[in-house]
């Protein structure tokens, strides 16, 4: 029988969380969703946009880098560090 430590859990569960979070950013860059969007490690921020519609299906998109910065303006503007796909590896 093995334990699993506390800190252990918490880091799942972080990450988890992270990458829900970096998820409804690509899902808003993809759409072109007006907001400003910025990533860099496990801290997030996401004014405006929205999460991902997972009905019919889960949208796969993800971001593949550790930072970067979005300004999506309206008129399917957006300004972006981001050059990467949203596919995931």
């Amino acid at each position: 029988m093995s334990a699993t430590s506390p800190s252990k859990n918490l880091n799942a569960e972080i990450e988890a969380v992270v990458s829900e979070r970096k998820r409804a950013i690509a899902y808003s860059m993809d759409l072109l969703l007006p907001g400003l969007y910025i990533w860099i490690g496990n801290y997030t921020l996401r004014l405006f946009g929205e999460k991902p519609d997972d009905t019919p299906y889960k949208y796969p998109g993800m971001l593949n880098s550790r930072y970067g910065i979005a300004l999506v303006l309206p008129g399917y503007r957006i300004f972006t560090t981001y050059h990467q796909s949203y596919d995931p590896r």
